[in-house]
């Protein structure tokens, strides 16, 4: 029987291809710096197909190991987006572990590999006609899913969990008490801060920076917080720039304040969206690097919304995507 699995983590800017053991350890890693948008740039996929040709081929070489040794190549993420190399529609929440490895498909590429490469789809919030009265609570995925199987893999004890995956459009997954997402919230977060930070009258008070880990501030961060809660995110910006001239000159506590500011917006949405399901025992997962974890668990410790807020953080080297698509490839082994 064949005893590696190779999955094949796709995004917008990178393409990671890494081999796992049926022990589940990780034993080789390939990746190139092409991604989906290089398709929306080219106008076609072939640099992408090359990427993960490449990527393959690196790893079967570098391991000494031939395809007649690999059981499943599975992918997952962009790349299986209309901008990816197979678009897969997406599932349709509620969905688990089992329903997405039962819609995962198998399609076979010989311009890039020998066997058959298997596809997980994203999950859409819901299915139907999208009108005006319920437009709000639709949201989409693809690539978390498998973040998100990993993270229930790991933490899931029965009870409903929301878990927060912090990155350039935050994620806000809702997952119900037998493990299955039953539906998503994004916002551009991560794309406003940044635009803040550097294209706007607040660039110079921030020092075009972002918080770092060994900077972050709970109190600037908060006030920041309360400010936009107040009065809105852009009155809470330029109130950013009349601390830096006439409070603090440390551009470090303003880009506390403004990140503060920004990750308001995601508080109200959660509390309010149609977007995901939560109940009264929700408890809630932050995933991420710090700060933004730390900003996040104190943010909502803050507004006391939850009885349960910790932080899920992983070992070096772990990869929530990886690990959630080896374990669809687990599944599929059993269906």
């Amino acid at each position: 029987m064949s005893a590696y699995t190779i999955t094949i983590d796709g995004g917008t800017t990178n393409t990671r291809c890494i081999l796992w053991d049926d022990r589940r350890i990780k034993t080789g890693e390939a990746k190139r710096e092409v991604g989906v948008r290089n398709t929306a740039i080219d106008g076609n996929n072939s640099r992408l197909k090359h990427a993960v040709k490449e990527c393959l081929e690196q790893l079967l070489r570098d391991t000494s190991i031939s395809y007649d040794d690999i059981s499943h190549i599975i992918a997952s993420g962009m790349i299986t987006s209309d901008v990816g190399i197979v678009e897969v529609p997406h599932l349709t929440a509620p969905a688990g572990l089992t329903e997405i490895a039962a819609a995962t498909e198998a399609i076979t590429l010989p311009e890039i590999c020998p066997l058959p490469i298997h596809f997980i789809p994203g999950i859409k919030n819901s299915d139907g006609q999208i009108t005006f009265d319920n437009y709000e609570a639709m949201d989409i995925m693809r690539g978390e899913e498998t973040e998100s199987l990993a993270i229930i893999h790991t933490c899931h004890r029965g009870t409903p969990l929301l878990l927060v995956l912090p990155g350039s459009h935050n994620k806000f997954v809702s997952v119900d008490k037998d493990g299955r997402i039953t539906g998503c919230l994004t916002s551009i977060s991560g794309e406003l801060l940044a635009s803040i930070t550097n294209d706007t009258i607040l660039a110079k008070s921030v020092g075009r920076s972002f918080v770092k880990a060994e900077d972050y501030d709970r109190d600037w961060l908060l006030l920041g917080y309360s400010s936009a809660k107040k009065a809105g995110l852009g009155r809470a910006c330029f109130s950013g720039r009349i601390l830096s001239l006439f409070k603090e000159k440390n551009p470090s506590k303003i880009a506390n304040y403004v990140l503060g500011a920004v990750l308001q917006g995601d508080i109200t949405a959660v509390k309010n969206s149609q977007a995901v399901r939560l109940t009264n025992d929700t408890q809630v997962v932050i995933c991420g690097k710090a700060p933004l974890n730390l900003a996040l668990k104190d943010i909502f410790q803050a507004e006391d919304l939850f009885a349960h807020v910790t932080v899920f953080e992983p070992d070096n080297g772990f990869s929530a995507s990886a690990l959630g698509a080896y374990l669809v490839a687990e599944k599929m082994r059993l269906l």
